[in-house]
């Protein structure tokens, strides 16, 4: 990405707000500018700092945060990603939210991955958008990757494998900026070689990392591994 992605978070939780605040701090594509803990401070906070991200809490002390949504001016909601992450799964309040353009929900309690997923998501549509001149025609991929939020790929890691070190590993070959190895990430994380292959493995299945074998003298080619988010 070519620059960080701005994010108000919408908690009334102080807790909840802190550690989300943390989860979206430590993906190299976003910065955190501003928290919200009510309806009143949401509205205000977003129409002063006028971020590209909004994650929102539906329930707030004073009015929910899809009436967030809808007290907000017409131009700046228009112009939001907004990622749910709330508890509220009753029917009701997922049509609504689709209704008010949320295409990210999140379910609490969720688990670092899903969010970070999620992010990933925003990430690819704010990208497309920005090498995408106006009035080009766009192809179906292109399209799909700005209108569709694809949350249903999310899956834990299978069995073996941790979540919170699937996270590291992610993070790690996110930040190395180039292509690399099992080995070369394996050193950067501060685990094995075959475990770090294992979780790279993982990422290139579930679509968030891609495999290019590097073809050199004699013997087996060695695999280099990029972030594809």
């Amino acid at each position: 990405m070519s620059a960080e992605l701005r994010v108000v978070i919408v908690e009334d939780d102080l807790g909840v707000a802190h550690i989300n605040r943390e989860f979206v701090a430590s993906h190299p594509g976003f910065t955190v500018v501003g928290e919200a803990h009510s309806g009143t401070e949401a509205v205000a906070l977003i129409e002063e700092l006028k971020p590209d991200v909004v994650l929102l809490d539906f329930y707030l002390p004073d009015f929910s945060g899809l009436e967030v949504l809808a007290r907000l001016s017409a131009g700046r909601g228009s112009r939001l990603e907004v990622i749910a992450v709330t508890a509220a799964r009753d029917l009701d309040s997922v049509r609504e939210a689709r209704a008010k353009g949320v295409r990210h929900y999140l379910v609490k309690p969720f688990m670092a991955s899903a969010l970070f997923e999620r992010l990933d998501e925003v990430a690819r549509q704010y990208d497309t958008v920005r090498r995408t001149s106006r009035g080009k025609i766009l192809d179906q991929r292109s399209v799909d990757v700005i209108i569709a939020s694809t949350g249903g790929r999310y899956a834990p890691p299978p069995k073996g494998l941790s979540d919170a070190t699937l996270q590291r590993v992610h993070l790690a070959l996110q930040s190395a900026g180039a292509d690399v190895s099992a080995a070369e990430l394996a050193q950067r994380v501060g685990m094995s070689r075959v475990g770090a292959r294992r979780y790279l493995e993982h990422l290139v299945d579930q679509g968030r990392a891609t495999l290019t074998p590097r073809y050199g003298g004699a013997g087996r080619p060695e695999n280099r591994y990029r972030s594809s988010s």
